[in-house]
């Protein structure tokens, strides 16, 4: 039984360590992109805190509508609690666009964009760099190939555990140090067989989460053992509730954003960022666990008047699964202890088809004959 789960792991690994290794490192590239982004781009994401007040979202929005092209529209502004840190105006085409506000003197910074290398490192880890095709029946290649990778990928995994299970006790200590000072070969073998094991859990984790952005099936599935039902095309939001009073001028619907916005601030205490949309207030934490936990708070465009506040204790059973799967996949549920960790274990699985292929090779092509 144990050489059947061997061959199964070298013949799974061979054909699809390339793509193992790709998907395992532009994750780990991935993981702190927010942070290089804003110190690429800092200019953009901080300014001087001025002694004054800073200035209201409508005159924020005043100043960003003017430059925007016809079909653009603002969907939001984020503000973060620092107050060093430029707001955010949201628009609603690219998608995740948005635009810097110097909030103190109505400068508009500018639209960065993503970082070209982060861009890449996304539609390689996702697609292999593949495009969508614009025939929705048509299949998505790069997709498929790096789902179906993704997949066995948790096989490979699962028959390396079996592997790795030492025959006696004695063994056990070879299993868990990599030797430093016994030759290369050594050093290979057990950054492949000690490593894997050591990053296991979280290499399984990865996989099993990401899997659900690859097939509409296994999301099905996956959601399905949590209770969950999954729709296509996700969850939408209007976003303009309460607006039908609002029928003036350009500007007149966001009025009453910064009434609403000032009575949020005053009742949610400390929070990490808030995002003001129409009819809507999300606030955000900085806590650990669920990354995309928020409070909901529901005013009157035409008054500004808070109508209803939806706690995230209180959120929707789905939304908060939804949420911890983000969470867990790109590790950030723990705050910068747990993505260094998530980082260790992703170039760790990107080693270790390498690592993998060496051995096979030595073994297969350079053993040795007997005397």
């Amino acid at each position: 039984m144990r050489n059947i789960f061997k061959q199964l792991h070298i013949w799974l690994s061979i054909p699809l360590g390339v793509v193992i290794t790709i998907t395992c490192f532009t994750g780990a590239m991935l993981i702190f992109e927010q942070e290089i982004t804003e110190v690429v781009q800092r200019d953009y994401y901080y300014v001087a805190k001025a002694e004054g007040e800073p200035l209201s979202v409508d005159e924020i929005i005043a100043r960003v509508e003017p430059t925007l092209e016809d079909g653009r529209k603002i969907t939001g502004v984020t503000i973060s609690s620092d107050p060093e840190r430029s707001y955010k105006v949201n628009v609603n085409t690219p998608k995740h666009a948005a635009i810097f506000v110097d909030q103190y003197s109505g400068e508009v910074l500018g639209e960065p964009g993503r970082v070209a290398f982060f861009k890449d490192m996304f539609r390689l880890h996702r697609w292999l760099m593949d495009e969508r095709p614009e025939d929705e029946n048509a299949v998505f290649w790069g997709k498929v190939i790096v789902g179906t990778s993704t997949l066995l990928m948790v096989i490979i995994i699962l028959t390396g555990i079996v592997l790795w299970f030492p025959k006696s006790i004695k063994a056990l200590k070879n299993r868990t140090q990599i030797a430093l000072r016994k030759g290369w070969h050594r050093f290979w073998y057990d950054l492949h067989v000690v490593g894997g094991i050591y990053a296991t859990l979280l290499l399984l984790a990865m996989a099993l989460t990401g899997l659900t952005w690859s097939f509409e099936w296994y999301s099905k599935g996956f959601y399905g053992l949590f209770g969950v039902e999954t729709t296509k095309g996700g969850h939408g939001h209007s976003g303009d509730k309460g607006d039908k009073g609002n029928k003036g001028g350009r500007g007149a619907k966001y009025l009453h954003w910064q009434d609403a916005l000032d009575v949020v601030q005053g009742e949610c205490g400390e929070y990490k960022e808030l995002t003001v949309s129409s009819g809507s207030i999300t606030v955000k934490r900085d806590e650990w666990g669920n990354q995309r936990a928020s409070d909901s708070y529901s005013f009157d465009t035409a008054t500004g008047e808070i109508t209803e506040v939806l706690r995230y204790a209180d959120a929707e059973y789905d939304r908060k699964v939804r949420g911890w799967v983000y969470t867990l996949h790109v590790g950030n549920w723990g705050g910068i202890l747990s993505r260094v960790l998530w980082f260790l274990a992703a170039m760790l699985g990107a080693a270790l088809p390498l690592t993998g292929y060496y051995l096979w090779i030595k073994r297969k092509f350079f053993r040795k004959r007997s005397k």
